[in-house]
C-alpha cells in the first residue's frame, strides 16, 4: 500500500472509538453496528428484541444495551451504561424508527402519532443530548440521524402524516444541533434513505404491482439495500466527512431528483 493510499484508508478508520447504534436488531441498524465495527469501531447495540441483540453483539465483540425508546427513564440509561462499560461514545447513530399506523391523515389515532413522533423524533433527541458531555470533553463526536425520502416529499398511496413530520422534524433538528455544538467539533448529520427491503417495506417488495411502482419511479436501474445506505452512514461517521455538518444526505437512487 503507497502512502497515499494509507492515508485513505485512515479516513475511513475508526480504530478504538466508542459508537451507539440503536435499532441494532434487524435491518439498516444491524448493517451500520457491523460497518462501524469492521473499521475498528467499538460498537454498543441497542434495541427492544435482547436475543437478536446478544447475538449481534457477539459476532461483533461489542455490547448489547437492551432498550425500549418509546421509554424515556430507559433512553437514558443507554449512554451511561456504554459510557461504563466501553468509555465515552463519540459516534451516535439513531437508526431505530418505526410506523405505527397506516391510517390517512384525518384518520391517525393520536397514540399512534406520539408513539411515531417519540420513537423516531424524541428519542434521537434525547439520547444526542446524552452523548453531548462526553463529546465536548473529548474534543470532537459524530451524530448520524436515520430519516427517509419520506420527510422530503410525499409519497402517493403511502399515507404517513406522523411518520413523515417526525422524519422532517431530524432534518430541522440536525441542522440546529450542528450550529449549537459546532463549537466542540460535534457534527450533526441526517442520511435519508429512499425504498430499499426492510421489515416496514416488505410488503411493498412482495407486492409486484407495488414493486413496480418502485422500480418505474426510481432513476438508478436496480433495487436499493442497506449497504447503499451504510457506505453514507461511515462516510459522515469517521473523519472522511470530517467537514460536513447540518447536512441532511439524501440517498434514494434519485428518486426525489426527478
Amino acid at each position: 500500500m503507497t502512502p497515499e493510499q494509507a492515508a485513505t484508508a485512515r479516513r475511513f478508520a475508526l480504530d478504538g472509538r466508542v459508537a451507539i447504534v440503536t435499532g441494532a436488531s434487524s435491518g439498516l441498524g444491524a448493517s451500520v453496528a457491523r460497518a462501524l465495527a469492521a473499521c475498528g469501531a467499538r460498537v454498543a447495540v441497542v434495541a427492544r428484541r435482547a436475543d437478536r441483540l446478544a447475538a449481534l453483539a457477539a459476532e461483533l465483540d461489542g455490547l448489547a444495551v437492551t432498550c425500549d425508546l418509546l421509554e424515556p427513564e430507559r433512553t437514558a440509561e443507554v449512554v451511561p451504561a456504554v459510557a461504563k462499560r466501553l468509555g465515552p461514545p463519540e459516534i451516535l447513530v439513531n437508526a431505530a424508527g418505526n410506523m405505527f399506523t397506516t391510517e390517512r391523515a384525518e384518520s391517525e389515532p393520536l397514540d399512534a402519532v406520539r408513539r411515531t413522533l417519540g420513537l423516531n423524533l424524541l428519542a434521537p433527541f434525547l439520547l444526542a443530548q446524552a452523548v453531548f458531555p462526553h463529546m465536548r470533553t473529548l474534543g470532537r463526536g459524530s451524530i448520524v440521524n436515520v430519516s427517509s425520502i419520506s420527510g422530503r416529499v410525499g409519497i402517493p398511496g403511502i399515507p404517513q402524516a406522523s411518520y413523515a413530520a417526525s422524519k422532517a422534524g431530524l432534518s430541522g433538528l440536525t441542522a440546529e444541533l450542528a450550529v449549537q455544538w459546532a463549537r466542540h467539533s460535534i457534527r450533526v448529520n441526517t442520511v435519508a434513505p429512499g425504498f430499499f427491503r426492510s421489515e416496514i417495506t416488505g410488503p411493498l417488495y412482495d407486492s409486484e404491482r407495488a414493486a413496480a411502482y418502485l422500480r418505474r419511479n426510481t432513476p438508478l436501474p436496480r433495487e436499493g439495500s442497506a449497504e447503499d445506505v451504510v457506505g453514507a452512514v461511515l462516510w459522515l461517521a469517521g473523519d472522511a466527512g470530517g467537514y460536513v455538518t447540518g447536512q441532511t444526505i439524501v440517498v434514494d437512487g434519485g428518486w426525489t431528483a426527478r
